[in-house]
């Protein structure tokens, strides 16, 4: 069941890669959210290696929301592949401090809500 599509959308060593995150499902969202950053943040699945710190450029559609978000993000972790405990392989984003991600991560966090405290397991630290 595909809940979410990841696309990459190019990039090269000079720039920051692009990738389309689109979130099709409240519960994609709720297991890729790392509300552990203060700024926010995504896991995102991909088998691209990436290096700590590392520029990344997410256009981000949530669900039932026709706009794209445009995120200027930093890996924070990465999953390599075949992790323990079966973890899926891809990087941890942070959000970047500023006024308009911080209206992104407040309307992420409306709409998951309560489910933000579950202890539902998802695919972040």
């Amino acid at each position: 069941m595909n809940d979410f599509a990841l696309r990459p959308a190019g990039g090269s060593a000079a720039r920051p890669s692009v990738i389309q995150l689109v979130f099709r499902e409240k519960g994609a969202l709720y297991a890729a959210y790392i509300p552990l950053f203060s700024e926010g943040g995504l896991f995102v699945p991909t088998t691209r290696e990436y290096r700590l710190g590392e520029d990344v450029y997410l256009l981000l559609t949530l669900p039932d929301d026709p706009q794209r978000y445009p995120v200027a993000g930093r890996v924070a972790w990465v999953t390599p592949a075949n992790s323990s405990g079966g973890r899926t392989q891809g990087v941890g984003v942070r959000f970047p401090v500023d006024e308009k991600t911080r209206a992104l991560r407040m309307r992420i966090e409306e709409m998951l809500g309560t489910a933000i405290q579950s202890s539902k397991p998802t695919q972040t630290i």
